[in-house]
């Protein structure tokens, strides 16, 4: 039977072999770390990407039902001017129908709704009623930020226009004047998507 040394037998690791054992223990954990933090910086990244695109499609699909729904009804302001049913440049206002009423309340189905670009957030209001008093007050919906420019254009017969009032600027004696664009172009500058452009068409 071989004798094993006591000497041997009990020899450890030495100072030097510890040191150099957790410094490679080190250089992992840092490496796996660096990795770790990079998946999720990037996971994080992406999150707020979608999120971001996301609101960007509520805000197209809710823009696309206000138009999709546009009637030729003017109102009147706070100080009893009547307005258009569309009236709009770099902001839009208009008249839509299909407002819901599942509680049955004693009120119209069309409803005032204006588009405002404001801090960097492009903003719905929506009016209670059509034909305000001097009390009626808009709810206010920021609808998504990361907005630099909001442009806003209106196509009729004469082509492309910056603003809409109502009726086209280059009628014809006897024509009558058109009261809602044939479509309207929303041009958006966001800072992560950079320039978005939509175009929706009016109803005939």
């Amino acid at each position: 039977m071989r004798r094993v040394s006591p000497i041997t037998a009990g020899r450890g690791f030495t100072l030097l072999e510890l040191l150099v054992a957790l410094a490679i223990f080190s250089l992992l954990a840092v490496m796996a770390y660096g990795g770790l933090n990079s998946v999720l910086s990037q996971r994080a990244a992406t999150a707020e990407a979608a999120d971001q695109l996301g609101r960007l499609q509520k805000v197209y699909l809710l823009m696309e039902r206000d138009l999709e729904q546009i009637v030729a009804r003017p109102v009147r302001d706070e100080y009893g001017t009547e307005l258009p049913p569309l009236v709009g440049s770099e902001t839009m206002q208009l008249t839509r129908g299909g407002w819901r009423n599942p509680l049955a309340l004693a009120r119209s189905t069309l409803q005032r709704v204006s588009y405002a670009f404001e801090d960097d957030q492009l903003v719905r209001y929506t009016w209670a009623v059509l034909d305000r008093a001097q009390d009626s007050q808009p709810v206010r919906q920021p609808l998504t930020d990361e907005i630099t420019q909001l442009d806003i254009r209106y196509l009729d017969n004469d082509g492309w226009k910056t603003s809409w009032a109502g009726a086209s600027a280059l009628t014809l004696p006897g024509v009558a004047a058109a009261v809602l664009p044939r479509a309207i172009e929303v041009t958006l500058e966001h800072k992560r998507f950079g320039k978005l452009v939509w175009l929706f068409r009016l109803p005939e």
